[in-house]
């Protein structure tokens, strides 16, 4: 945590491999603006580590909540359980090759993208996304905002390493 403090807008990317997450995003209750509800629902995105299950999940939430009330699992699909990072030297020198400053490194990211599907057959997929941003702008504030947004620049800049992996692996 002391660590992940000193990273500034950089401590939204870092956090959430460490650690599971969960953010509230839905709350439904009452119908009447002066009637106290009997009941609220608050509907959570959660992000469970891998090698977590749900139950381990749930009870890191009761430690904070308390057992007074009710949490319920409304989906869960068991991301890869092993990873193969033949592909990881190529995707590396292809991003060096177009920005000699650049440091590769692989990353655990907790968010959810389609290569689930491809996991459930056993394909390996690569969250690869070269992107060169430029100096102030903060990505890290950017993601699933009401402005998500990337500079065109760096959507070109990703295309073009990936139509160059892709040449180099396809031969």
């Amino acid at each position: 945590d002391q660590a992940l403090n000193q990273m500034g807008d950089l401590k939204r990317l870092f956090n959430s491999p460490l650690r599971n997450t969960v953010a509230p995003t839905m709350l439904r209750g009452g119908n009447k603006i002066n009637v106290i509800p009997a009941e609220i629902t608050v509907d959570m995105d959660g992000r469970i580590l891998p090698g977590m299950t749900p139950d381990i999940f749930l009870s890191e939430i009761r430690a904070v909540v308390g057992d007074d009330i009710e949490l319920q699992v409304l989906t869960f699909e068991h991301g890869p359980t092993t990873s193969d990072m033949g592909l990881y030297d190529l995707l590396a020198d292809e991003l060096r090759h177009a920005d000699p400053t650049a440091v590769p490194m692989p990353y655990l990211l907790s968010g959810v993208t389609d290569a689930r599907f491809f996991a459930q057959l056993g394909i390996q997929t690569y969250g690869y996304l070269p992107m060169k941003l430029p100096e102030g702008f903060n990505f890290a504030s950017t993601i699933h905002a009401a402005d998500e947004r990337i500079p065109v620049e760096a959507v070109g800049f990703g295309t073009d390493i990936i139509y160059r992996v892709l040449g180099q692996y396809c031969g």
